[in-house]
């Protein structure tokens, strides 16, 4: 009796596809520039597909967050484990039961979960995913510098209705792997002067931001820090090496990744990873680094979805991550958006540092219904995480004051409401910013971002054993505020405090103590009659374009070193 009503419930759920519904209506499935089709895939071929289930006690989740990343409360620094947010956020049994047997009846094998169940990533054919999820058609796509290959569906899924409280999205269908957007800007020209620099390196960082030479990590602590890469790049060893040779040499740091997760190709360096790698361990130097590189290389995964996951399977992980990644707020779907930023929320709770990088676009432009309005970046405009802007220098060749690179993202989210933590901060801007865009081309009300900022320009690299000059992005920034908030993290653990953790409600409660305020500039923006390129402008205090300001090593490590 019981197989039976089994089987009926199936058969119940199997038939209620046509009384379906679509999680992502609103996913944008329009081809990527430099992407084409290469026709549809063979319907016996595999794909792996990941299925984000509902979560529970979400509320309870956030309250946590504040608690232990608020300095004013009890809670402070007393961080969940990983084994404590899956007990919070884990589905419940009815609908781990409903997903599983849906996807048993579908054929769906393999299928793997997480420590917080919450994700279940399965393999099936192109014909079962096909009937799995009506609507879609899987088709072959080539595209990127990396001539990346991958398997995405161009129409809509739809699930049945029954799903409705179960499922929250599938990855694996819409979303394409980001593209690259750090440039190689043409070097500065500049009448001759004495006492000049030929762009930034490691030196010119540590000098700019008060870093000595014994501002290192000891090697003897449990203090570890991560970079993340999705664009099919790769770094090199003999690269790092090369270039900790030329750069390295008047500080302690280490020549080597410590632990690589994922797959690390054998194709040429990409520009952006080597920077990513280089600078994180220049500015943090001598600190234990992760690189998580690719994850999700199988050409149905998303990679930025395969971090996550891994996020939520590793019980032990380094406090820092940055991450130079990032797409347009309106081409991902609110479900998609919600539950990443719960994603987010989740390494808050276990006193991960997650920094993103704010995007080279300033306060971005799109067309909606023949009216311009700024584009927000996402995970950047994520309350959530720590977003770092972008800085040049006032003269280019000299370890100046540091004015707005024009290409730092910034600006309001259409998604997300302003958190508590930052409301007096965006209120004093919006009520005193003598240069603000007319009030149509932005959400006053969205969470505001970056928080910080560093210097996005003129960088020297190192990739395929050649140094590149004059890379720019924050891209660079972001990597360079994570390596000095990882010392600042070692001090912390050596005095027996707990790692920073979610760093945005001490950060806008300190208001930006530690940080050098950067006054002058504004970022690009619509090139239209009505604001002619300009977005918003920087200015004393928090600004939408360099957040609080840019590192002061010595005056931030004695304002975040306590409690």
């Amino acid at each position: 009796m019981g197989l039976r009503a089994c089987l009926l419930g199936l058969l119940a759920l199997i038939l209620s596809g046509k009384c379906s519904y679509s999680p992502e209506p609103d996913q944008r499935r329009t081809l990527p520039p430099g992407w084409v089709s290469l026709g549809r895939a063979d319907p016996e071929e595999e794909l792996s597909l990941t299925f984000a289930l509902r979560q529970q006690n979400l509320e309870r989740l956030s309250e946590l967050v504040q608690a232990v990343s608020d300095p004013s409360s009890p809670r402070y620094g007393k961080y969940l484990t990983l084994e404590d947010v899956a007990e919070l956020v884990r589905p419940s049994p009815l609908t781990l039961r409903t997903v599983q047997k849906w996807l048993l009846a579908a054929g769906a094998r393999n299928c793997h979960s997480v420590t917080t169940q919450d994700f279940l990533t399965c393999w099936l054919s192109v014909r079962q995913a096909e009937l799995l999820l009506s609507g879609a058609e899987f088709h072959h796509y080539v595209g990127g510098p990396a001539e990346t290959h991958v398997v995405r569906s161009p129409r809509p899924y739809q699930l049945p209705q029954a799903l409705a409280p179960h499922v929250d999205f599938v990855g694996g269908l819409h979303r394409f792997p980001p593209t690259s957007s750090l440039r190689q800007r043409p070097e500065p020209q500049v009448a001759g002067t004495g006492g000049l620099h030929l762009g930034v390196t490691p030196s010119v960082i540590r000098e700019r931001y008060n870093l000595t030479a014994q501002d290192v990590g000891t090697g003897t602590s449990n203090n570890s820090q991560a970079c993340a890469q999705f664009l099919e790049q790769y770094f090199h060893g003999s690269d790092l090496a090369e270039f900790m040779r030329l750069f390295g040499g008047k500080f302690v740091h280490q020549a080597s990744v410590a632990r690589v997760v994922g797959q690390q190709g054998r194709g040429r360096a990409g520009i952006e990873a080597s920077l990513d790698v280089q600078y994180l361990m220049s500015a943090g130097a001598n600190i234990s680094t992760w690189v998580y590189s690719n994850p999700g290389r199988h050409e149905g995964q998303e990679p930025f979805l395969q971090w996550l996951l891994l996020l939520s399977n590793e019980s032990a992980l380094p406090h820092v991550h940055t991450v130079s990644y990032g797409d347009d707020e309106d081409s991902l779907s609110r479900a998609y958006l919600q539950r990443v930023n719960t994603e987010f929320m989740k390494a808050a709770a276990r006193g991960l540092t997650l920094l993103f990088a704010s995007g080279d676009s300033g306060a971005g432009c799109w067309s909606v219904s023949g009216r311009h309005q700024f584009r927000p970046s996402f995970p950047a405009s994520s309350p959530y995480v720590t977003t770092v802007g972008g800085t040049s220098f006032q003269n280019p060749f000299l370890i100046t004051n540091e004015i707005v690179d024009y290409i730092s993202g910034g600006g309001f989210s259409n998604e997300f409401p302003r958190p508590s933590y930052q409301e007096e901060a965006v209120a004093q801007f919006l009520s005193s910013s003598p240069h603000l865009p007319p009030s149509s081309y932005f959400n006053a009300s969205g969470r505001a971002y970056p928080d910080v900022a560093a210097l996005s320009d003129g960088y020297w690299v190192v990739s395929n054993s050649v140094p590149i000059p004059w890379v720019s992005g924050t891209s660079a920034s972001t990597p360079v505020f994570g390596g000095i908030l990882s010392l600042i993290n070692e001090h912390r653990i050596l005095s027996g405090r707990p790692p920073l953790g979610f760093l945005n409600p001490r950060l806008y409660q300190q208001r930006g103590a530690g940080l050098f305020d950067v006054t002058h500039g504004c970022h690009e923006s619509c090139l239209n009659e009505e604001v002619e390129g300009q977005g918003f402008c920087s200015g004393a205090g928090w600004d939408p374009v360099t957040g609080w300001g840019t590192p002061n090593f010595p005056a931030l490590l004695k304002t975040l070193l306590n409690p």
